[in-house]
């Protein structure tokens, strides 16, 4: 599968990261817990090197939790602190503020012995389109402060937002990188729409996601759809369209609505909890 975009905006995006990241003292980066190694842009490991950082494994509710404890495991055995959460639920705000104090603690030690006091920690939100920055800082802030939505680039420019006397944050748009050295890092990341569904066949991506399940979560797509996990690719999605009944208006099966609807059930977790990736 080819997948090919100009991400115009991202451009100014890592500029302007360039220009703040003085300001900063604590780097959150947020990876979408189901593709933790392609959700990682390295550009933002690049530009943010030298400060403190803290991994936020969003959408872990609907991750596989096994490889979602791997991956903490993983990232901690780095000198990494993470932490998985599901941004949408305020239940876990004093897990990521308790998370924050400690990673930071060394840096609030050190205000102190300058006589600096009640200065609030700074930190940048960084992560890749669609992975759930904006619904995290509205989440802290418990106010709609930032944009949010389910398509790449709703986040147009930098916006500080106040969390409490301890914590600010400078959320910013999400950005990709030019080039990805292993075509499946384009493919997950198309899979869980951190690239704009207009770039890439639809009908072509559900067919990657088809043999990933077949592989990696057998019966997954059987229970859910009840149709078979041996059909040939050609017939995927006519047996999806058939089973939800998608009809064009001559009658014949709707296999762009059925393409559209497997990648939305995958992204919504109507196919269960799942991870496609592992670490190393």
């Amino acid at each position: 599968m080819n997948i090919q975009w100009y991400p115009g905006h991202m451009t100014r995006a890592i500029r302007q990261i360039k220009e703040d990241i003085k300001l900063i003292d604590l780097v959150i980066e947020i990876l979408d817990a189901r593709i933790a190694a392609s959700s990682r842009n390295p550009e933002i490991k690049e530009l943010t090197n030298g400060k403190s950082h803290l991994i936020i494994l969003n959408k872990a509710d609907l991750a596989d939790d096994a490889l979602t404890k791997e991956w903490i495991s993983f990232f901690e055995k780095k000198g990494l602190s993470a932490l998985a959460v599901d941004s949408r639920d305020r239940r876990n705000i004093k897990r990521i503020t308790d998370k924050v104090a400690e990673v930071t603690a060394e840096k609030r030690q050190r205000d102190l012995r300058r006589g600096i006091k009640n200065r609030p920690v700074r930190a940048l939100v960084a992560g890749i389109p669609n992975v759930g920055k904006s619904t995290l800082t509205n989440s802290l802030s418990g106010r709609k402060s930032a944009k949010t939505g389910d398509k790449p680039g709703v986040t147009k420019g930098k916006q500080w937002i106040h969390v409490n006397k301890g914590l600010d944050l400078l959320d910013t748009p999400g950005i990709l990188w030019p080039k990805f050295s292993d075509h499946r890092t384009g493919e997950h990341l198309a899979l869980f729409g951190a690239i704009a569904d207009n770039v890439f066949e639809r009908e072509e991506l559900a067919l990657v996601l088809y043999h990933i399940l077949t592989e990696e979560y057998p019966g997954r797509l059987s229970s859910v759809y009840h149709i078979s996990e041996e059909l040939d690719d050609k017939d995927l999605l006519d047996a999806i369209a058939e089973e939800k009944n998608l009809l064009l208006a001559e009658g014949r099966l709707d296999i762009r609505r059925a393409a559209g609807l497997f990648l939305d059930d995958l992204r919504s977790g109507r196919l269960g909890k799942l991870s496609l990736e592992r670490p190393e």
